[in-house]
């Protein structure tokens, strides 16, 4: 087969992206939406056609789906090992994440030509989501981490320039400028992990480092560093910068504020795309994990776990419905990162790996169909806040109905997509810790309930007297919705284990009914819950706060984890090392130096005079310093 075309699902975003910037201005503004948005079609049909030549038309080779370089040229290179390409890769999770990435983006192109209408600045943003595009789609096919790494800043630049869109509010300019200095310091890490792993391994290159032949790891086999391996150390590292790009805690900090930017970059950034580079990372990076560092994918699985958790109990106290989301985000990449640090390698050992990416996938559709669903309340009652809100069903049927799919989808409710997903992820877990297994299935029931709390709050609840009729979002948003809902329900339904799995090869999956029907029942008794206390308007949420006491306003601000980076920052790190530190180049970097220029110019200025040009001056200064030789000499001669 020849995939050569595959380089246009790259070109064709980076040239709308220079077009809109460059020559936006010069048109009408629909013209830079038509120009994004039939260039996201174009990638959309031309992923689409390749997942469907690659799986099904090319299908396997001796057993297993081949990863195949559909085009490869070489940028940098350092040894005659050692030498860094830029091209393009097709793997089946490769393939998997082009259908996600250009699905979700050509749903919010389409979507943002009428949530954006009338907006300053609307070819600025169609730039910039053209940008975001390219750099993702780069980077999930890339050839090797170090492209990885270089479209993994650019995703984080077009990150930072999304989140802070509306620059004129400070509040944005803040939430970006966050986004960007968290994710730097995860991704220093992570290059320095991919310098190390390099360094010890002669290469870069994903079909190398994580190909059948380990022996380029034996030159760092049996180093190590503090008790652990080199190895070790590397996947940490990177698993690092994957932790802050899917905001894993303690890099947790960023994804809420990130709400700022507007509703359609809140779904595909960090919803369907961005966030998941992270469990891209590590599945890409898999055998290395699991033949080289098996414990990090220990450290991988309990902080996936623990963020699941930590992510699921604040978004049961939140009101602004995009923070509720994207907790409930943080809360589904836990369970990602979860099912691949559990997971095993070969067969059904790594139905872990299956589960993660069939999470990923199902989690992109019902997601991204949750924050578009919120994009087009937030556009009706102008407000993100639940109190503000009520009994919009009877003004908006199709967002209420597919707002309504997306929930059930999240809480496990058969047979809908995440039903399918979340059961082999509870299967993997089961199988390797039963602890984490019994986390998960908290956060199961956790999940239904703050779901359907926001359900209820919006589409029940009180009957808000609102002071403009609300109405249904036009076409150009619903359409997207009622796409993204049929994905929600059938997405599920992908022979998963047939086609992405751990060691390439397929294997036979099938519902595992002890785990999935208490799974079930603990997620309708989290529905329960949520019906009882917010389909009508009641007192029992409140007097569940006030009995839950500081408790309750812990969790409702995040367990004060930005307060305390703030003191750690402000009253330590800037008093105690930042402080001294300025002080130290001001008074004796800047000091010495300007003590040098000092006597410098002091210098000239004294003996410049002795420069002055006049004859007799110079002629008696001769005629002194020749008295004061002789006056030497004889002395000397003496």
């Amino acid at each position: 087969m020849n995939y050569s075309y595959t380089i246009l699902i790259l070109l064709i975003p980076i040239a709308a992206f220079l077009f809109n910037g460059l020559l936006g201005m010069k048109f009408k503004p629909i013209v830079s939406g038509l120009v994004g948005t039939i260039g996201l079609g174009i990638v959309f049909l031309l992923s689409w056609y390749t997942a469907w030549q690659y799986f099904f038309v090319g299908g396997m080779v001796d057993g297993e789906f081949p990863k195949i370089i559909a085009m490869s040229m070489d940028w940098l290179q350092f040894t005659d090992k050692l030498t860094i390409r830029m091209g393009i890769m097709l793997d089946p999770i490769s393939v998997m994440m082009l259908v996600v990435v250009s699905s979700v983006s050509f749903m919010v192109h389409i979507y943002s030509l009428g949530y954006m209408k009338g907006e300053k600045g609307f070819e600025r943003f169609y730039s910039f989501l053209s940008l975001f595009s390219f750099s993702m789609l780069g980077l999930v096919v890339a050839t090797n981490i170090f492209q990885m790494y270089v479209f993994w800043e650019l995703v984080g630049i077009s990150s930072f320039l999304l989140i802070g869109f509306y620059y004129q509010k400070p509040s944005a300019v803040a939430a970006s400028k966050k986004a960007f200095i968290v994710t730097r310091f995860a991704d220093l890490g992570f290059l320095i992990g991919i310098l190390l792993l390099s360094f010890f391994t002669q290469t870069f290159d994903f079909t190398t480092l994580t190909g059948a032949d380990h022996s380029i790891f034996e030159s760092g086999a049996a180093k190590s560093f503090m008790g652990m391996s080199v190895f070790t150390w590397a996947c940490l590292l990177i698993f690092m910068g994957g932790a802050g790009k899917s905001a894993m805690f303690p890099f947790h900090i960023w994804l809420p504020d990130a709400m700022e930017g507007p509703t359609p970059v809140s779904a595909l950034i960090h919803a369907a795309t961005m966030v998941v580079a992270g469990v891209f990372l590590v599945a890409r990076m898999f055998p290395v994990f699991f033949f080289q560092a098996p414990d990090a994918l220990e450290v991988i699985a309990y902080v996936g776990g623990f963020t699941s958790l930590f992510a699921a109990i604040i978004a049961c106290t939140q009101y602004d419905i995009k923070r509720v989301l994207a907790f409930s985000t943080l809360s589904q990449i836990g369970y990602m990162i979860l099912a691949l640090g559990v997971s095993g390698y070969e067969g059904h050992e790594g139905v872990g790996y299956m589960a993660s990416m069939f999470h990923l996938f199902t989690h992109a559709f019902f997601k991204a169909l949750l924050f578009l669903g919120a994009g087009a309340i937030i556009h009706a009652v102008h407000s993100n806040v639940m109190q503000d809100m009520g009994g919009l069903r009877k003004y908006m049927p199709i967002t209420h109905i597919t707002f309504l799919i997306a929930c059930l989808t999240i809480s496990g409710v058969p047979f809908l997509s995440a039903f399918f997903s979340k059961d082999e992820i509870l299967v993997a877990a089961f199988h390797h810790n039963k602890l984490l297994f019994a986390v998960e299935y908290l956060v199961a029931g956790i999940t239904a309930f703050y779901m359907f709390r926001l359900y209820f709050s919006i589409f029940w609840g009180k009957d808000t007297q609102y002071h403009h009729t609300p109405h249904e979002a036009p076409k150009v948003m619903t359409i997207p919705l009622m796409i993204l809902a049929i994905g929600s329900i059938f997405a599920g339904y992908v022979p998963f284990a047939k086609l992405i799995t751990a060691d390439g090869r397929p294997f036979e999956s099938h519902i595992d009914f002890a785990i999935a029907i208490p799974s079930v029942l603990i997620g309708l008794v989290g529905i329960g819950l949520a019906m009882l206390m917010y389909r009508k308007e009641t007192h029992i949420p409140e007097r569940i706060s006030i009995a839950l006491g500081g408790f309750y306003k812990t969790v409702y601000n995040k367990f004060y984890i930005d307060e305390i980076y703030l003191f750690i920052t402000k009253k330590i790190i800037f008093n105690y090392i930042s402080r001294p530190v300025a002080w130290f180049d001001r008074h004796i970097v800047d000091g010495t130096m300007n003590g040098i220029g000092w006597i410098t110019l002091t210098s000239a200025k004294k003996i410049k005079g002795l420069q002055s040009g006049y004859l007799p001056q110079y002629g008696m200064v001769f005629a002194l310093a020749a008295v004061v030789f002789v006056l030497i000499f004889a002395f000397l001669v003496r």
